[in-house]
């Protein structure tokens, strides 16, 4: 038997916004696609050559594992779900950015490439454009929800 007022609770929790209606299930699919790519490319140069270019094989394994938490995240949908891959799809920019240069201005320090090597460029640019269309997409959310009478998407 339940607890009286549990069902008060979980009754007054509004339902969650879904973060992937129109253009963001595109989202989720790139998101997706980056998280097979990067996990998979990881997997494989760990277990097979880890020794020759430890860094960059640990770097892609992190994008992977930031890859499947975005796309949880807006699968998963809701307003916690919207912040927290806002700040990772942030943090996943920054990554890109920080990797993408030391990539360009030391190549010495990875022997090998990772997925945000070069920004992205191994994989058409897409690492560099995904968090920043994904940030976009994340904000306009928030502002839909925020306007009266708006329609969640």
């Amino acid at each position: 038997m339940s607890q009286p007022g549990a069902d008060d609770a979980a009754q007054k929790k509004p339902p969650r916004t879904r973060l992937i209606g129109g253009p963001g299930m595109l989202l989720v699919w790139f998101y997706g696609v980056m998280v097979v790519g990067a996990v998979s490319r990881s997997a494989v140069q760990i277990s097979t050559d880890f020794g020759r270019a430890p860094l960059a094989y640990s770097l892609s394994a992190v994008a992977g594992l930031v890859y499947g938490f975005i796309t949880y995240s807006l699968v998963r949908g809701g307003e916690t779900a919207r912040r927290a891959a806002l700040v990772c799809c942030a943090a996943e920019l920054a990554g890109v950015l920080i990797v993408g240069t030391w990539t360009l201005a030391d190549p010495s320090a990875f022997p090998d490439s990772t997925v945000w090597s070069d920004y992205g460029m191994g994989y058409v640019f897409i690492p560099v454009l995904l968090p920043l269309s994904a940030l976009y997409w994340l904000r306009k959310a928030a502002a839909r929800r925020r306007q009266p009478g708006a329609a969640a998407s």
